[in-house]
């Protein structure tokens, strides 16, 4: 039998996750707040302690956006919640600018967002996975005014919370491919959202000799690749690309001005045809593509192998998998050429490998399994300028998303760009939804608002 625990509160909000997105959110609720505009919000997050991607941060791992881009400080530059005054309460101020750099290590921008989200700690529920969200009954109008957010501790205790509104904020979930699909489950092979857990339980880390195959054409890849050179010497690393070369991302400045927030409308105003052209044409600044910087100091480590003569990691280019089978021996790989002027069927060969590293990037489509019961009132899915996913009238509850609008807000709905701009779009929208023919009249601002908490 499960156990339950229902809280008897109902929640003006409950955010489900707890990663940059919904942090970004929670600050831009309590600056609302200290406006006099105020929303009980809760969030719920699976991972027992804040961790952003930690299983992904190798020692290599560097930001690839300006600390410019945090949670807050392309709103209101003056917040305690920013990049720098995190730099400052640390004591690294000074140390940081001595880098000359607008780029921190992913190590140290995790620490950041573990620092910010510390002072929301009261308002957020660790170590619960949600299952799902359905509707808490109907009113005698027939419409659902509030819904039941169903989660699972590590226990598999059954906690149930009831709120006025939803904002999903999961994240991606691994792309694993259908070559991939029947032996996703083995030991030996890891997407690369688990690599740094993974890596150290195999044999490599014990200063044991391994064949590693990394696939994948992107950052991800890149890194994985790096760690297991530099890391584990007894490795043998295949390095298997798709194209015929790596490619480095486009971040060039007038091409970042897509990653602006004032670009958001831009997307959004065009037709889903003219949504999609202007996706398509920039997808080189995010998806199977590698820091430039990265490259090099990948072709220069290629190179030092021709000098001395010792292969131990290889890139392997033109290359796919069309089959995996994990046998006693080793994993199985059916590798295809992918060039125009070859015969797949003249260039398949078996690589046998000890391990496999999936860098193959990440689905967002979590919100529609969590959201599964409210199905029949959402529709396809799609949302309105304000992230608000188009209802039916019976579902009065707002429903909004975050990181799940690439196709209808551009390639900055799934990255750090927009994050300060879109909290307080949704911020200001939730506020507004649920005080609608209320009236609520505002109340007057605190002496001190947000701007009086610490953030020590």
């Amino acid at each position: 039998m499960t156990l339950r625990d229902i809280s008897p509160a109902v929640h003006d909000l409950i955010g489900i996750g707890f990663g940059p997105s919904n942090l970004a959110l929670a600050i831009a609720l309590q600056e609302q707040a200290g406006a006099g505009r105020p929303l009980d919000a809760h969030f719920v997050e699976k991972q027992q302690h804040y961790q952003w991607h930690g299983n992904t941060l190798v020692s290599q791992s560097e930001m690839q956006i300006s600390f410019l881009k945090d949670l807050v400080s392309m709103r209101n530059p003056t917040s305690p919640y920013s990049f720098v005054n995190y730099l400052h309460r640390h004591g690294r101020l000074v140390d940081f600018i001595n880098l000359r750099t607008f780029y921190p290590s992913r190590m140290e921008y995790n620490d950041y967002l573990r620092w910010a989200a510390g002072h929301f700690a009261s308002q957020c529920s660790h170590g619960e996975d949600v299952q799902r969200i359905e509707p808490d009954g109907k009113a005698d109008s027939g419409r659902i005014d509030r819904v039941r957010v169903v989660s699972t501790d590590a226990e598999g205790r059954e906690r149930i919370r009831v709120a006025r509104s939803v904002v999903l904020s999961t994240g991606g979930t691994p792309r694993i491919p259908e070559a991939f699909a029947g032996v996703r489950d083995d030991a030996r092979i890891s997407h690369h959202s688990g690599y740094l857990n993974w890596i150290l339980k195999q044999p490599c880390a014990d200063g044991k000799p391994m064949r590693i195959a990394v696939i994948g054409a992107g950052q991800s890849a890149a890194e994985a690749f790096i760690d297991l050179h530099d890391n584990y010497p007894l490795a043998k690393v295949d390095w298997l690309v798709r194209g015929a070369a790596l490619k480095p991302a486009d971040d060039s400045p007038f091409v970042n001005e897509i990653f602006a927030p004032a670009y958001t409308d831009v997307v959004f105003e065009q037709t889903q045809a003219g949504r999609d052209r202007l996706i398509d044409e920039y997808l080189n600044t995010n998806y199977s593509v590698i820091d430039a910087d990265l490259i090099d100091r990948i072709y220069a480590m290629l190179y030092r192998q021709k000098v001395s003569g010792q292969f131990r990691v290889n890139l392997l280019t033109c290359k796919a998998v069309e089959a995996a089978h994990a046998g006693a021996h080793g994993v199985e790989l059916t590798v295809a050429g992918t060039a125009p002027s070859t015969a797949a069927t003249a260039d398949c060969e078996t690589r046998r490998y000890d391990a496999v590293v999936l860098a193959t990037g990440y689905e967002r489509e979590s919100h529609r399994r969590l959201l599964a019961p409210l199905a029949d009132y959402l529709g396809d899915f799609s949302v309105d300028r304000n992230y608000r996913v188009q209802a039916a009238p019976e579902l009065a509850v707002p429903v909004y998303l975050q990181g799940f609008c690439q196709s209808s807000h551009g390639l900055s709905d799934t990255l750090l760009s927009v994050l300060p701009a879109r909290a307080e779009e949704i911020a200001g929208a939730l506020h507004d939804a649920l005080h609608a023919g209320r009236g609520w009249v505002a109340q007057p601002v605190q002496a001190g608002g947000s701007q009086a908490i610490a953030a020590a």
